[in-house]
């Protein structure tokens, strides 16, 4: 009878329950969707102009709770690296324009899975006699949520990293100006993953990300030129220098009041990592005598 007992229990639909919580750690690539770089054409939204050469490194880890067979919900920090060069296009207005930045970003998101197709975890115990449940399907999810994100673009000036915000390149905060932007911002992750079992307790995996942000100031780019005398006045020689920093081979590109950025699509960034999950099980029984006589019990299907 307990044979048959713990039989019905490893095959019972239920079994998923035993496995619900996993924590995730990933390392990965980033990428940054803005204004500056880009391919040689006049900037174009989302991934038409991504420049792969801006690529940087990424590092994640997550907690995950299922919350049905096929429904989880996932809490998760991911740290990257967003850079962006004029430098790195041939487009004439782009090039000479000559900006720059880079900057550390950190994301925390709270985000809901669907996953339609499951890779098999196999039995957690080590039983005699058990077939099936092999650890070898391939799994598909999708993901959205919620996220908080913090920037702090900079730029490399005279050997040093120069922090954008406090300078106030497009005139935020002044007469006429721009709104000043925060550096702590809501964004929306949504993407799309594959996972594999490898063992019992351990998957791999692959995620694609895109993040969906409300400022287009990542890269302390978007609007028009501002004046640069009342820069220098306001916020010094290198507040100045730095909203226009240009080659001059354009006459007339970054007179006041000229196109600097396109403020009509926020930035946004992408993150695709390789991840491990690793499921935390669950005994049915904190009793140790029940847990050894169940690895135990020969069990046939």
């Amino acid at each position: 009878m307990p044979s048959l007992l713990n039989a019905q229990y490893f095959r019972d639909s239920n079994y998923w329950k035993t496995h619900r919580k996993e924590i995730s750690v990933g390392l990965g690539i980033s990428n940054f969707l803005g204004e500056l770089g880009g391919r040689n054409q006049i900037g174009s939204p989302f991934i038409w102009d991504l420049e792969f050469s801006m690529t940087k490194p990424a590092l994640s880890l997550g907690y995950r709770y299922y919350l049905a067979k096929n429904f989880a919900v996932r809490a998760a920090g991911t740290y990257g690296v967003l850079a962006g060069n004029d430098n790195l296009t041939t487009e004439a207005f782009r090039n000479n324009r000559n900006l720059s930045f880079k900057t550390n970003l950190f994301e925390g998101q709270l985000c809901f899975e669907f996953q339609p197709f499951q890779e098999q975890p196999g039995h957690v115990y080590d039983l005699r006699g058990v077939k099936g449940m092999a650890p070898s399907r391939t799994g598909l999810y999708f993901f959205g949520g919620i996220g908080v994100f913090h920037f702090n673009p900079q730029t490399l000036f005279d050997g040093a990293w120069v922090d954008l915000q406090p300078l106030h390149t497009e005139g935020q905060g002044l007469k006429d100006g721009p709104e000043e932007y925060q550096l702590t911002q809501l964004c929306i992750p949504m993407g799309l993953g594959v996972r594999r079992a490898l063992n019992k307790t351990m998957t791999i995996g692959l995620e694609l990300q895109y993040t969906k942000t409300f400022t287009d100031y990542i890269d302390d780019v978007s609007g028009v030129y501002y004046d640069k005398q009342v820069l220098k006045d306001t916020y010094g020689p290198l507040s100045a220098f730095l909203s226009d920093p240009s080659f001059g081979k354009i006459p007339g590109q970054t007179n006041t009041g000229q196109q600097r950025g396109y403020s009509d699509h926020n930035d946004g960034y992408l993150f695709l990592k390789a991840q491990v999950h690793f499921k935390l099980f669950k005994y049915r029984s904190s009793n140790k005598k029940f847990r050894t006589r169940i690895r135990r019990q020969k069990i046939v299907f």
